[in-house]
């Protein structure tokens, strides 16, 4: 069990889902009065996947990683080649999508997705974690969330753009914008996504993030789930690595410790355009057994 202050076994000793635990029906009661003029906003990146072309190239995404492939095993040009329809005229296509959704597309990150030693969130042995998925913690335990989304537009606040991108957010600029509830969802603009488009060397070139005093914050007011438009809620240099030691380590200081699943990559423009801290923030991950994570469509209700 990590030494500093955790969640393990708060919820009972077979809990996987952390601090999900705390959106009870009250909480989501509430949470559903931050809407007011029922506008829906869609928070995630497009997945263009392709296998003969460069779309999936055009998305922010880490350098290296699997990029989304997307098949059509049926399409209009088979018929126009002479294959047969289903029915009299009825014509279909079906395709079929391979997403590696860490670090290439909008994500939330299961309790089972990074830990430190042989043991993951709660107590769970890293030994169920097979080469078929995860037995425990799996991104399947998660179900929805709808909760109170509190937007902390950071390079707003400062008179940026986007964040520097050795900038680390100390609690303290955060506490200027917001204080969040239990149960509150924490959403972080760093603007970094934006970059992409004037400069993939640049977007590379390191990520703007929490720091881990910024972490420790959040957890410490209970806050059901963090998500960020950036690809590591913590930030990264040139190698795309976090450079903080394991015990500051963002993933293990809240997916290990905490039990706070993990959004990464949303798209927040929009959101921010709109000027809203707070909003109903609805998610709810594809049910991958002992997946890792699952892409996502987050939703901003305002």
């Amino acid at each position: 069990m990590p030494a500093e202050p955790n969640n393990w076994g708060r919820f009972g000793p077979e809990d996987q889902r952390g601090t999900l635990n705390l959106l009870t029906g009250d909480v989501v009661l509430s949470a559903l009065a931050a809407a007011t003029t029922g506008q829906v906003l869609s928070l995630s990146m497009p997945i263009r996947g392709a296998t003969s072309s460069p779309a999936p190239t055009t998305v922010p995404h880490l350098r290296g990683r699997p990029l989304p492939q997307h098949f059509m095993s049926v399409d209009g040009g088979d018929y126009a080649a002479g294959a047969r329809p289903v029915g009299a005229g009825l014509r279909m296509a079906d395709d079929a999508l391979i997403v590696t959704h860490h670090g290439t597309t909008t994500h939330m990150d299961a309790l089972c997705h990074m830990w430190s030693g042989d043991e993951l969130y709660n107590g769970h042995p890293a030994a169920r974690v097979r080469s078929y998925g995860a037995t425990r913690c799996g991104i399947e335990r998660v179900g929805g969330v709808v909760a109170r989304g509190v937007l902390f537009d950071v390079p707003r606040h400062l008179g940026l753009d986007h964040l520097p991108a050795d900038f680390r957010v100390p609690a303290e600029l955060l506490a200027e914008i917001a204080v969040p509830r239990a149960g509150d969802v924490a959403v972080i603009r760093t603007g970094w996504p934006a970059v992409w488009e004037r400069s993939h060397e640049e977007y590379w070139s390191g990520q703007p993030g929490l720091s881990a005093g910024a972490g420790r914050w959040l957890a410490s007011l209970d806050v059901s789930a963090v998500a960020a438009d950036n690809a590591a809620i913590g930030g990264l240099n040139d190698r795309q690595l976090a450079d903080e030691p394991l015990d500051d380590d963002l993933h293990l200081i809240l997916l290990h410790r905490h039990g706070i699943h993990l959004i990464e990559m949303l798209w927040l423009e929009e959101l921010s355009a709109a000027g809203r801290t707070e909003f109903v923030f609805v998610a709810a991950p594809l049910r991958i057994e002992g997946g890792t994570g699952s892409p996502l469509n987050p939703l901003a209700i305002l």
